[in-house]
């Protein structure tokens, strides 16, 4: 059965790479109805197609039944799937270079929608032009304005004084320079192919490292299970009273639950109020998340539940988890080492 995934388009984006690697993981094989089951057990590392099939056949890749349905921003991808449209939406929420992705977290405020999975990747433009054009002859450059930022030293350097143009996304940039809107797209190289563009530069950033954090948005439903490294995310309004953003915050701190991201982002029915998204580490099912997370139900004016899933690890995270993981190879070597030579405590 097919599963129709809902992303910022064209063809070519960082986020079309984000939801075949959410499909090739597994997390997108199955149609939203039974989509408890297929989240749990993608989670568990249980991913279908991923195993033998029968008579020792290769089974189907996980992502043969994705239709990618694209969008012009992530609104539309998540209004896609408020609409029946789309089964799920990948979306951009977050990168290491410029924080958090306004248009997914406002419109990640809709109702009868949660997430259920995330990953990141690793980000790094291509330079590419119409073939025939050199670097000489570029006065216009075209590119998401997120990316924008992330290339600007770059551009500052190779071409200098330019028109910035931005475009929906980065694909998107490669399809305006492909019919002549723009001299220059920094986008991502499979672009160039799709659009038949010549690339000029390959992996640039200006920030070295630079990731994006994308994530699975699906209706409503039962939680992944957890795996011990999870991440919970709520959205909440407080009353207008002193101390309230506070009062609220030291709900999670007395109860030792560690909060890894809090932003704030203005309502839009008058100046001065604001809804406050937070990223808690841990899944509503572990008694001090939940505890938690009652309490600051009281003391909410509006609160929504945008899931808890599995927390893709951050880069020194991973490196933490390396050292960990080195620590305990040694521990355990000198362990057995003592159990062979009889020096046992």
């Amino acid at each position: 059965m097919s599963v129709t995934v809902a992303y910022l388009g064209p063809a070519g984006t960082f986020t079309e790479a984000a939801l075949w690697e959410f499909a090739h993981r597994g997390y997108l094989t199955t149609p939203v109805t039974d989509a408890k089951t297929m989240l749990v057990d993608a989670t568990r590392g249980g991913g279908a197609g991923l195993e033998a099939g029968a008579g020792g056949a290769p089974a189907a890749s996980p992502a043969d039944n994705v239709i990618p349905f694209p969008c012009t921003s992530p609104r539309e991808a998540i209004s896609a799937l408020r609409a029946g449209d789309a089964d799920y939406a990948v979306v951009a929420i977050e990168n290491s270079v410029d924080g958090f992705v306004t248009p997914t977290f406002d419109a990640l405020d809709a109702d009868g929608i949660q997430i259920y999975a995330e990953l990141d990747l690793p980000i790094a433009f291509a330079m590419m032009m119409r073939p025939g054009m050199s670097l000489s002859e570029v006065t216009t450059v075209t590119t998401h304005p997120v990316a924008y930022q992330q290339v600007k030293t770059w551009l500052a350097d190779t071409i200098g004084e330019h028109t910035f143009v931005p475009a929906s996304s980065n694909a998107a940039a490669a399809q305006i320079v492909a019919d002549g809107g723009a001299d220059l797209a920094a986008a991502p190289v499979r672009s160039a192919e799709l659009f038949h563009l010549t690339v000029v530069a390959e992996n640039i950033a200006d920030v070295a490292g630079a990731r994006t954090r994308f994530v699975v948005v699906g209706p409503t439903g039962m939680s992944p299970a957890p795996t011990g490294v999870d991440r919970t995310a709520v959205v909440f309004t407080l009353r207008n009273e002193p101390g309230s953003l506070v009062a609220a915050l030291t709900e999670f701190a007395v109860r030792g639950v560690d909060l890894s991201r809090i932003e704030s982002r203005p309502i839009e029915n008058g100046l001065g109020t604001y809804r406050f998204h937070v990223d808690l580490n841990g899944h509503v099912t572990q008694p001090m998340v939940a505890e938690a997370l009652r309490a600051l139900y009281v003391r909410c004016e509006s609160i929504k539940f945008l899931g808890s899933w599995p927390a893709a690890p951050t880069a020194s995270e991973r490196e933490r988890q390396l050292h960990h993981n080195n620590r305990l190879l040694a521990e355990a070597e000198s362990w057995v080492s003592a159990a062979q030579t009889g020096r046992m405590m």
